[in-house]
């Protein structure tokens, strides 16, 4: 066995810490996060150095601070073992079935098309998965994934990430005015928060994402809306100003009720009219709970169904974003 070959299986259970040392730059929260003691990562970095020849880590206080050497060699630890993750999911799907559970809450407006396009995509390539399914306010789904109830939150607005929640923008859509099929403004192409300032509003009650965003507007535009009426889904929302009982601003459901409809509804009806504020539009997006311990290992139907939203996810919904957007 040659030199280099023995530094190999020597550096190699060792490649893990130094990636993890690496970005945090610190002895002990790096034996916290792999759940090692203190000595045996300062033993482990002697060990590496010695192998290398040169030092690889300077001490400075409680952190550390990388070397030119080990700033040069980082980028192809963290190569390889991303390669090796490659391989051993490739290892893994083509011998394994994937089973498992995955829970996802969500605020009600994605249950018609988003969230169910996410999960047919999923399910075309793993048809053997289950998930649990659960809808609500965008507090209640925020808090169902920080509790641990729920794998996954679909929410708008998108979740801030922070050390313990990760999360990702998919998809922007446009905010829309909704109004009864004879409003006065129902001819025109579009409108101001002023044009409805003395109108009653239909709202969606505290804690649900679109009241946030139509708060900030109403905000910006300088007054608050006379609140009529606040539900807990926009299907009751639209119906209150189909029967003329306020107006509302929700996301694209629809142009409305074609004419033939609304006479045979008595009159019920709505329309969409584009809004003019920079603030009109939502941006939806998942978030997740992160693993700081690499103990606690990741179900693969959870960690697959992440990585599949996050790569495909923007594409997938792009035809859902154009058709809906359409005036």
């Amino acid at each position: 066995m040659d030199l280099e070959h023995r530094q190999l299986v020597q550096l190699l259970p060792i490649l893990p810490l130094l990636a993890e040392l690496g970005r945090t730059q610190h002895i002990t929260e790096t034996a916290e996060l792999l759940g090692v003691p203190q000595s045996t990562v300062s033993r482990a970095l002697a060990r590496a150095s010695a192998v290398v020849g040169t030092e690889l880590l300077i001490r400075e206080g409680r952190g550390v601070r990388l070397t030119p050497a080990a700033k040069a060699l980082l980028p192809y630890v963290e190569s390889a073992l991303a390669d090796f993750r490659t391989g051993l999911d490739l290892v893994r799907h083509e011998s394994e079935v994937v089973r498992g559970r995955i829970a996802v809450t969500f605020q009600h407006t994605f249950g018609e098309a988003t969230l169910p396009l996410l999960i047919s995509a999923f399910m075309s390539r793993y048809p053997h998965t289950e998930f649990d399914l659960s809808q609500g306010s965008r507090d209640s789904c925020l808090a169902e994934l920080a509790s641990g109830q729920a794998d996954f939150a679909l929410t708008a607005p998108v979740a801030a990430a922070s050390r313990t929640i990760g999360s990702a923008a998919l998809y922007r859509e446009p905010l829309r005015l909704v109004v009864h099929h004879r409003h006065r403004l129902a001819g025109r192409h579009s409108a101001g928060l002023a044009d409805i300032r003395q109108d009653p509003f239909v709202a969606l009650g505290p804690g649900y994402g679109l009241r946030s965003l139509t708060d900030a507007m109403f905000r910006e535009a300088g007054f608050r809306p006379r609140i009529a009426f606040e539900s807990q889904d926009a299907h009751t929302v639209r119906g209150l100003v189909s029967a003329g009982l306020g107006v509302s601003i929700l996301p694209p459901g629809g142009a409305g009720q074609g004419s033939d409809a609304i006479a045979r509804a008595g009159g019920l009806g709505w329309l969409e009219i584009p809004l003019e504020s920079e603030l009109a539009f939502r941006e939806i997006g998942m978030a997740w709970r992160e693993r700081r311990n690499p103990r606690d290992t990741e179900p693969d139907p959870v960690r697959l169904f992440r990585e599949l939203v996050l790569a495909d996810g923007p594409a997938l919904l792009a035809g859902l974003v154009r058709a809906r957007s359409e005036p």
